[in-house]
């Protein structure tokens, strides 16, 4: 099954703040959740946040947190940045 990624608009105008090699890292998230769906646990960290939230490393200061809702195919990045930072 592939899945529907959704990025949210803040997570587009975060992604500049990224360094380069952080940026890269996220775009294979990404691709990882449209092949495999919401639980990712070959991610550093990965996590379970509360109901349908998850988040992952995606080095040691830089997080990615999503949302999916159980029965549908849409999974939404809600966050990429600082782990200071983080919505948990």
């Amino acid at each position: 099954m592939t899945y529907k990624i959704k990025i949210h608009k803040k997570v587009i105008k975060g992604l500049n703040k990224l360094p380069d090699f952080v940026g890269e890292k996220f775009f294979v998230l990404v691709e990882n959740l449209r092949e495999q769906g919401p639980i990712q646990t070959n991610w550093p960290n990965f996590s379970k946040l509360g109901k349908n939230q998850y988040h992952c490393h995606l080095n040691r200061s830089w997080v990615a947190c999503w949302k999916y809702e159980k029965k549908t195919i849409i999974i939404e990045v809600e966050y990429v940045g600082s782990r200071e930072k983080a919505p948990y």
